[in-house]
């Protein structure tokens, strides 16, 4: 049985397999037969700025409605106030159609259950079986516009009872991007409401310049603007908003370790974390893990994908977890990332500790990190490419202990990440293009 879901859901290009309609409306009638079998179950659907969305959600809801499901479209609106949308408005299940930092040609499907946490792999699993089953089909005929929900202020009302102190930050300037993606109306409504003023940027979606040059995974625009500007800070999301990366007023980035940090720092002088430990992935920095030491505090890792960190927080009672990448999860919220709700943690915190950003982040010591992206045509356990097992045995003995390494294939692309930690920067990069040159040859 091929393997539809991901790390983070379904993901591929716009009109092509697993992405094409007949796929689609399947996987839309597989994700109603999956569920709890409850009569005319009711599924709300959200989806970013690509061009492929309004296609992609009328497929889907196509297939639903044939098994008996009532579809409702909160439109352009971002992944985590889908989650906070389903469970707080009763629906059975919410589906996001994006593609997260993608360009704009990809799309993706992403499921949520009942009570806002995205699909387990055991449910992920039931849908694929479903899919593969040829023994019953979506009915045919043309699909059919969405009815349309809004549904953007409860989730806002939502993001701004975070702060307990909205006050502090009357007459701010916060410089934001938006990726010209899914928070393009969220964020400029939130922050006016919070008295803030705003330069922004990537906010003019197309269709098509969706993460162009913009958003979380290029904040270098963004960085420019805080350092020319008024802003005590800046943020950029991604293009489906649930991951937010920072900018201090000095124009440097400030990722998700930072964060974390930062704002485990807080919780707990106030109380608010659960456990004496944060979740992360095996991506974060070491300094994040001994920043947390310091602090009496325990640093879990978990594989890459926020789904792995909700199910850590979930089932160790914990507050907080999160990315490197910006993906941060407050689980007293929200059981998924959530860029806004990130956002307002930070400038909570700031105001808080009478701090800027700069001083805050500067808190977190970060050893030196290499990370190459290599691309492979095909995902071969690397045990069993010798001259590719050897080389990463080899870096391994000369880290001693002293960094990490950290070899792994991407769960969204065809590539396989390489990833080094230690104190000599030159060194490890070295190292890891040893890594590279072996996987380039043979997988390459």
């Amino acid at each position: 049985m091929p393997r539809l879901f991901g790390t983070d859901g379904v993901r591929g290009r716009a009109g092509s397999y697993p992405l094409d309609a007949e796929t689609v409306r399947r996987l839309g009638a597989a994700l109603v037969r999956a569920l709890p079998r409850v009569d005319g179950a009711r599924v709300l659907v959200g989806r970013d700025t690509r061009e492929s969305g309004e296609w992609l959600e009328r497929e889907l809801a196509h297939g639903a409605g044939s098994e008996g499901a009532t579809v409702a479209s909160a439109g352009v609106i971002s992944t985590p106030a889908v989650a906070f949308l389903t469970r707080t408005h009763a629906y059975a299940a919410g589906v996001v159609i994006s593609a997260s930092h993608n360009p704009f040609e990809d799309n993706g499907i992403k499921v949520f259950s009942g009570a806002g946490e995205k699909f387990t792999e055991q449910l992920e699993l039931e849908v694929e079986r479903a899919v593969a089953d040829r023994s019953w089909q979506v009915p045919g005929g043309p699909a059919k516009p969405v009815d349309t929900v809004d549904l953007a202020e409860p989730y806002l009302a939502h993001v701004r009872s975070v702060a307990r102190r909205p006050e502090s930050f009357r007459g701010w300037t916060i410089a934001v991007d938006c990726a010209n993606g899914a928070t393009s109306g969220l964020a400029p409504r939130l922050f006016h409401q919070l008295g803030m003023a705003i330069e922004l940027i990537g906010a003019e979606p197309n269709g098509r310049n969706i993460n162009l040059d913009c958003g979380s995974t290029h904040p270098e625009r963004l960085a420019a603007l805080v350092r020319q500007g008024r802003a005590r800070l800046g943020v950029a999301f991604d293009g489906d908003g649930d991951r937010a990366i920072f900018v201090d007023r000095n124009g440097r980035i400030v990722d998700g370790d930072a964060v974390m940090l930062m704002c485990a720092t807080e919780l707990k002088h106030s109380g608010r974390l659960r456990g004496n430990a944060v979740v992360a992935t095996v991506m974060s920095n070491l300094g994040l893990e001994l920043g947390l030491k310091a602090l009496g505090l325990d640093l879990i890792r978990c594989p890459v994908g926020d789904k792995y960190v909700m199910e850590e927080l979930i089932a160790r009672h914990l507050s907080l977890g999160g990315e490197q990448s910006g993906h941060i999860i407050f689980s007293d919220h929200l059981f998924t990332g959530d860029g806004l709700i990130t956002a307002m943690h930070v400038l909570e915190t700031m105001a808080s500790a009478e701090k800027e950003l700069s001083e805050l982040a500067g808190a977190l010591v970060v050893y030196p990190q290499v990370l190459l992206n290599v691309r492979v045509r095909e995902k071969v356990a690397l045990n069993q490419v010798p001259a590719v097992a050897d080389a990463i045995a080899r870096v391994e003995s000369r880290l001693a202990h002293q960094g990490r390494l950290l070899v792994r294939y991407s769960g969204t692309e065809p590539l396989l990440r390489i990833m080094l930690e230690g104190s000599d920067e030159r060194e490890i990069r070295c190292w890891a293009e040893e890594i590279a040159t072996e996987v380039r040859q043979h997988l390459g």
